[in-house]
């Protein structure tokens, strides 16, 4: 049975951080609706009503684009061992931009100050509902690692190569909305 709260309980924050993917749904006028998975070792919750993760560089940059033209965010965890449980989390999220003050700070409170190669941007939610529900329907899964192929990849790019590639395929989504990454940040 669904159950919706105004924010995270202790217990649901444990449950959040020990919880190995979750995934992302944002969406914009007119454009495609986008989900993505990510690893839940990159998730942190920052506050009762507040997520933010550790975003890496991939083929496309479709969140950051959503939420700079509309914000809506859900992200969406499972449980896949132990008891059944899946939690969303709705409300609205932004790009806090990794030359940013606010991007140090995160990174320094909540990630021991350590980005991974490749890293982008930190995407943060602020949320009004926390919605859990029974879980029944999701397989089990034994968790064997995570996978280090993204990161091995962008090491090997190196910072400069990183960039050519935000500016070749990350700058806009699919649709054609502006993602903002080589933008100067705001502050």
């Amino acid at each position: 049975m669904a159950q919706q709260f105004p924010e995270l309980s202790e217990e649901l924050a444990q449950w959040v951080a020990d919880q190995k993917i979750f995934f992302t749904a944002t969406a914009a006028p007119n454009a495609r609706i986008n989900l993505s998975p990510r690893e839940g070792s990159a998730l942190r919750v920052l506050g009762p009503n507040s997520v933010a993760y550790l975003d890496k560089t991939g083929s496309g940059n479709e969140t950051a684009a959503h939420l700079k033209a509309d914000g809506r965010m859900t992200i969406m965890l499972c449980s896949v061992e132990g008891p059944p449980r899946i939690l969303r989390l709705y409300g609205k999220g932004r790009v806090i931009h990794r030359d940013s003050a606010e991007y140090a700070e995160i990174l320094l409170g909540y990630f021991g100050g350590n980005a991974p190669p490749g890293a982008r941007q930190i995407i943060h939610l602020d949320f009004d509902i926390a919605q859990t529900s029974c879980g029944f329907g999701v397989p089990l899964f034994a968790f064997e690692r995570e996978r280090d192929v993204l990161v091995r990849w962008a090491a090997g790019k190196g910072e400069d190569g990183i960039s050519a590639y935000w500016a070749e395929k990350n700058q806009k989504s699919i649709d054609g909305l502006p993602t903002g990454i080589l933008d100067a940040p705001l502050e």
